[in-house]
């Protein structure tokens, strides 16, 4: 699942409710204004969050709690280099200094939520969210001070927080716009705790410090994918050079604004989002920027999908090659680790010397197919097939906006109707009861000489029979098959028609913690297999609480 797009067109909590209900696990970017935010999910859950206006590390909140001085935060800091296992700082404050777990876990999550709250002022700009692995997305190393929760938030809950929280603001003439402020310098503590300058945090807010000078030369590194970044970033730092790593367009040029020309290299990851959060080439956008603002910087740009178009497009910008990375695939093999370590190796010799030109690696991509299938911009295929999008997530949209419409009143069983009309040829709507399931609704059965409403409103199923229902009453879970020979499907497709499909759907509607009514969908009287039916998946989940909403709005009202 890939989502791009703008916040005017869909708001942060339908996008927290689409990654929640998938189940995915990535990092939502956010942009707006001269803000930039980023929201981190594991499978489904908050884990993380970071905003160029909340500046805090988990430092901040543990003194500002009271739980240690700044005296013992810098032992747990020297414990942390000193090791050098992975740990998070929360877990060395709580087995080394006694810290209590829970009270940190409390701090952790306040802020968490209170970042993630602030984001919903933000009504204008772009998102993107981009699936990442778990254990990539947990890492910790590049800066020691981050926090991150062990348990994540519900982003659903989050999203009727935030809401509610927002209009309460506005409603008391309270500035939405929240911000906040650190307490620590990082870079100075890390610097005495090392005794060099550190890495910097990925794009955790724009950087307005000075950068050193300290020979070698600094770097300053944008890739916006955060293991990637660490791997350089750390990798760079074991041969003594400066780093500065960014993970978004705006925070790089500020660093850059700052920068001495005269002792800092550049390095731009070619395929990232564009400045507007769409596309794939944002590195080659932010390169001609460079070049136009800032001249005198030698650039060095990167790609995991090099080809010879587009190293051809980085020489015409004055950059002598295009350095191959390892895909963020194979980034933790073996492989994927000695291909850093020869890129780090060459772009610290060029930088050394601007007159020599690195071996290029062997096994080049086609940057086109393969890169827009990753970012999931368009389909692969002829011009003509790509520009044919899929309908799922740009009718779930506008879907999901009716669907939260107080007036919508019973219309939630239409709404699902129409969406499954978009993607399947017939669907059919039935009720679970206690001891069956009845039809309600279709769209798409034609029979002869009677009325196909009338038909499937007289459709009823044994609930604890074997049919094609049953698994969905079970698991909670939509799916698609085949229809097995049985005496109740062998019924059911024969008051639809008689001919029996290739392929079924079928979409359990869940509310209050029951299935209260299921979706069966076919493409007949063709044979072409059902498309992607994730973004009806979706909405069916969205619709099962929107039901929920209602019926306790019902029940309120009558009390």
């Amino acid at each position: 699942m890939s989502l791009v797009g703008n916040l005017e067109d869909l708001g942060l909590g339908e996008i927290l409710q689409i990654v929640s209900l998938s189940r995915k696990s990535g990092v939502l970017q956010l942009n707006s204004l001269d803000r930039d935010g980023r929201v981190i999910f594991h499978d489904g859950q908050v884990i993380r969050a970071s905003a160029s206006t909340f500046p805090e590390n988990i430092g901040d909140l543990v003194i500002r709690a009271g739980m240690v001085d700044i005296g013992t935060l810098k032992k747990a800091l020297v414990i942390q280099h000193e090791r050098d296992d992975g740990r998070r700082i929360g877990d060395i404050l709580v087995s080394d200094f006694g810290v209590d777990r829970e009270a940190i876990e409390t701090v952790v999550r306040e802020q968490v939520e209170k970042i993630v709250y602030s984001f919903f002022s933000w009504d204008e700009g772009a998102f993107s969210f981009e699936l990442g692995d778990p254990g990539e997305l947990a890492s910790t190393t590049l800066n020691p001070l981050q926090f991150m929760l062990d348990s994540g938030l519900n982003p659903q809950w989050l999203a009727m927080e935030g809401s509610r929280i927002l209009d309460e603001k506005r409603h008391r003439g309270e500035d939405v716009d929240e911000r906040g402020e650190s307490l620590i310098d990082i870079d100075q503590m890390l610097a005495e705790v090392k005794g060099e300058v550190p890495v910097k945090s990925f794009a955790e807010g724009p950087d307005t410090t000075a950068l050193t000078t300290k020979p070698p030369r600094n770097f300053i590194v944008v890739d916006d994918d955060p293991g990637t970044a660490e791997k350089i970033a750390s990798l760079l730092q074991k041969r003594k050079s400066p780093v500065h790593v960014f993970t978004n367009y705006n925070s790089f040029l500020e660093s850059v604004a700052q920068a001495d020309p005269a002792t800092t290299t550049l390095v731009i990851d070619l395929i990232m989002p564009r400045r507007d959060g769409r596309g794939v080439l944002g590195g080659l956008e932010l390169l001609e920027e460079v070049r136009a603002q800032y001249p005198d910087f030698q650039v060095l740009v990167m790609s995991d999908h090099p080809n010879r178009e587009a190293e051809q497009s980085v020489r015409n910008f004055g950059v002598p090659t295009l350095f191959p990375k390892p895909k963020k695939d194979d980034i933790l093999t073996e492989r994927g680790r000695a291909g850093l370590i020869a890129l780090v190796d060459a772009i610290i010799a060029l930088s050394e010397d601007s007159s020599e030109e690195p071996e290029q690696a062997d096994g080049l991509y086609n940057i086109g197919a393969e890169l827009l299938r990753e970012m999931g911009e368009v389909a692969t295929g002829t011009p003509e097939q790509s520009s044919q999008q899929s309908p799922g997530l740009h009718l779930l949209r506008g879907m999901l906006q009716e669907l939260n419409n107080p007036s919508l009143g019973g219309g939630i069983i239409l709404l699902i109707l129409r969406f499954a009309s978009e993607l399947m040829s017939r669907a059919v709507i039935l009720l679970v009861k206690e001891e069956e399931i009845v039809g309600l609704g279709q769209f798409g059965i034609e029979l002869n000489g009677d009325s196909a409403d009338v038909r499937v409103r007289n459709v009823k199923l044994p609930r604890e029979e074997d049919h094609l229902f049953k698994d969905a009453l079970q698991s909670f879970s939509p799916y698609r098959s085949t229809a097995k020979k049985s005496e109740w499907n062998d019924y059911f497709f024969e008051q639809l028609g008689g001919q029996r499909p290739g392929e079924v759907f079928v979409g359990p509607l869940v509310s209050e913690g029951r299935v209260v009514a299921v979706l069966y969908g076919d493409n007949l009287p063709d044979e072409k297999p059902i498309g992607d039916t994730e973004a009806l998946e979706i909405f069916l989940s969205q619709a099962g609480l929107a039901m929920e909403k209602a019926l306790l709005e019902r029940r309120m009202g009558k009390g």
